[in-house]
């Protein structure tokens, strides 16, 4: 079995979704339930394949790459297939692992119109052969396919399934991260370039090898030059995250696009950018990330309070949760701008809570909607009334978000919150601690929007355009897909060392070159 997962484990992972793609693409569209099996087994498969991985995993080593695969792929340019999973990936890895098949069972009845299962769920597999091959590549060309894979996906769940500003949201997404991820080649190609040529098969190339590339470090590269490359991923990695101000795709894609759509892209999709940061600009560019930190740091901590004033200007539901994911994101982003292992093991985590519990709130903000026909904050009232399970669900997931302790959340935040307080390198830490006092108000804010959030909707009494209807409260899909999730908020806000153990050791090794002790 070991050697079947040495050999086979990470590949399968990474294309089963792909092939459970081909395979729909042979059956008619009128064959939706088959379709719908289809895309389950195939999501279920690589989650089962995931959790073979995890249970053989070496938690000794986290800090090294285990089930490494490596083999020639594109020879004139010395780019190889190479896949690897450490403490850095493992968390995100089974993060997306999990969340689509609950996004699959979710869809199970609530498919958006037009009604068209098979390119949904199609479409869906496609982005998860993207987000897994982006956690698991280990060479910057084949880093940058998976994560230009996501792009065509995403832009066509908006632009299709999206409600009535679809299409300026879906264009508005696609140029965004169009646009980064055009300097953020021209940055990895600079690093071909630029590093020192390694030795293959008797003759010297450059490399596009990430392991090579964080062993060079950038030794003996200009200042001025590291700076500028770090640049260009910073844009590429920044816009994805999306740090302020390069946030404002985010809102208008969460609000038009549909439910499934906003969960994948809120629970994983963010994350490849902040994943960016941590797996590549950093331990290649330490020097240069070093003098770029304190102004990650500032982005960081105005998009935490920016965010969370949006939030308190929203009067739809959905944009609010949107909002909130750039304030949220801040914190991550703050914690990575520390380049202490403290603020990246945070980080890590909080990609992973904010993932589970804004996705569940986008999970409760389509099924509000499908209820309501509205998502009109002002609309709405009384849930606990009307749908008392849903009504005590979402009262969960925005304590869980406003970082209640006890509940993941508050793991994410507050660690990433106290990292600033002592940065590594030679950062200056008057600065850093005034970024944390503005994060910490931070705090106050995202009480204040989620507690207001959770009256109008929640509390009182329906409005008079509802009093008279009943609301269907909760679906067995609803319950299939939304446990997983509520359990694994409660379970790794009680014991946060079950990720915090996975991550320590990678993140001390990726920060080595920084010495962020």
């Amino acid at each position: 079995m070991n050697d079947l997962l040495d050999d086979w484990g990470l590949t399968a992972a990474v294309f089963l979704p792909m092939v459970g793609a081909v395979v729909m693409l042979a059956i008619p569209r009128t064959e939706e339930a088959l379709h719908k099996v289809i895309a389950l087994v195939s999501s279920l498969a690589v989650l089962g394949v995931v959790v073979a991985l995890i249970a053989e995993f070496d938690f000794d080593r986290t800090r090294t790459l285990q089930y490494e695969v490596d083999h020639s792929w594109i020879e004139v340019i010395n780019s190889r297939y190479i896949l690897g999973v450490d403490g850095i990936a493992l968390p995100l890895l089974a993060l997306t692992a999990l969340i689509v098949p609950l996004v699959v069972i979710y869809s199970w009845n609530h498919f958006p119109e037009p009604h068209n299962p098979k390119a949904f769920l199609i479409l869906t597999l496609v982005l998860e052969t993207g987000m897994v091959g982006t956690f698991l590549a280990q060479d910057l060309i084949l880093f940058f396919v998976f994560f230009e894979l996501v792009l065509l996906p995403m832009y066509f769940m908006i632009g299709v399934w999206g409600g009535e500003q679809r299409q300026y949201a879906s264009i508005k997404f696609f140029l965004f991260t169009l646009f980064g991820s055009a300097l953020m080649i021209v940055s990895f190609l600079a690093l071909y370039f630029l590093s020192p040529e390694v030795v293959v098969d008797g003759v010297a190339r450059h490399t596009f090898d990430i392991r090579e590339l964080t062993d060079w470090g950038g030794e003996g590269l200009a200042r001025t030059t590291a700076l500028f490359v770090f640049g260009g991923m910073f844009m590429g990695f920044g816009i994805k995250v999306p740090l302020f101000p390069f946030h404002t795709w985010l809102p208008d894609a969460h609000t038009q696009a549909p439910t499934q759509g906003s969960v994948i892209l809120a629970a994983v999709l963010l994350k490849l950018g902040t994943y960016g940061f941590v797996r590549i600009a950093i331990p290649i560019l330490p020097e240069a990330a070093e003098e770029w930190a304190p102004w990650i740091g500032l982005l960081a901590v105005i998009g935490i309070i920016y965010g969370a004033l949006g939030c308190l200007a929203q009067t739809d539901m959905k944009r609010l949760i949107a909002f909130s994911s750039v304030a949220h994101m801040g914190y991550v982003m703050l914690g990575i701008a520390t380049l202490t292992d403290f603020g990246v093991n945070a980080a890590i985590f909080g990609m992973v809570a904010h993932g589970l519990i804004t996705g569940m709130l986008f999970f409760i903000a389509g099924s509000v909607k499908e209820r309501y026909h509205t998502l009109e904050i002002k609309r709405l009232g009384g849930m606990l009334l009307q749908a008392p399970r849903m009504g005590w669900i979402l009262g969960f997931a925005c304590m869980a978000s406003l970082g209640l302790p006890g509940l993941a959340g508050f793991w994410g935040e507050f660690p990433a919150i106290l990292s600033a307080y002592n940065p590594g390198g030679d950062l200056d830490p008057a600065l850093f601690r005034v970024y944390m006092v503005v994060a910490a108000i931070g705090t106050i804010f995202a009480a204040g929007y989620l507690l207001w959030l959770l009256q109008r909707v929640a509390f009182g009494t329906p409005k008079e355009e509802f009093s008279g209807e009943r609301i269907h409260d909760l679906h067995l899909t609803d319950y299939l897909a939304w446990a997983p999730m509520l359990l694994l908020i409660v379970v790794l806000g009680v014991y946060p060392n079950l990720i915090f153990r996975v991550t320590d050791g990678a993140v001390i090794e990726s920060l080595a070159a920084v010495g962020g002790g």
